[in-house]
């Protein structure tokens, strides 16, 4: 699979550490940065490219780091197409896939620990969408909005 990666300086430590176990799982990973730590630099400069990435098509999935995750999530999801959550506790990175096709895990680099971030990545990366005919009928419902913004 080949899978994105971004982060600010939050998130950096975590990114660099996930980025080399998801190597070693035989996946393809892009990485968006940030290519150096600085503590002044942006997180939407980093996970915006990294959720148009997943938007495209040019990555699979994505996983964005910002220091709570937060900002993080907030940013991928205002790209369109975009499924990103917060996800701290490993029955959420599965059914958020299985259920609602979440395409990009959101971490927060200052409160998920390297041993939690990493059984989160991998139930995420190892997750299908199971496609249930409720499943498609609540995305169709969210693409629309896309396409439609609220009044």
């Amino acid at each position: 699979m080949r899978v994105g990666l971004a982060a600010d300086h939050g998130g950096f430590e975590l990114k660099e550490q996930l980025k080399e176990e998801i190597q070693a799982l035989g996946h393809e990973v892009v990485d968006f940065g940030a290519l150096e730590y600085n503590p002044a630099d942006d997180f939407p400069d980093f996970v915006i490219p990294l959720a148009q990435a997943v938007a495209e098509g040019r990555v699979e999935r994505g996983i964005a780091i910002c220091g709570s995750g937060v900002g993080a999530s907030i940013a991928a999801n205002k790209v369109p197409g975009v499924r990103a959550a917060l996800i701290t506790e490993i029955y959420s990175a599965r059914q958020g896939v299985e259920h609602d096709d979440m395409n990009v895990l959101c971490l927060g680099g200052r409160v998920t620990c390297f041993a939690l971030a990493w059984e989160l990545v991998k139930t995420f990366l190892a997750a299908r969408f199971q496609g249930a005919a409720r499943h498609r009928r609540r995305l169709e419902k969210i693409h629309r909005l896309e396409e439609r913004p609220v009044a």
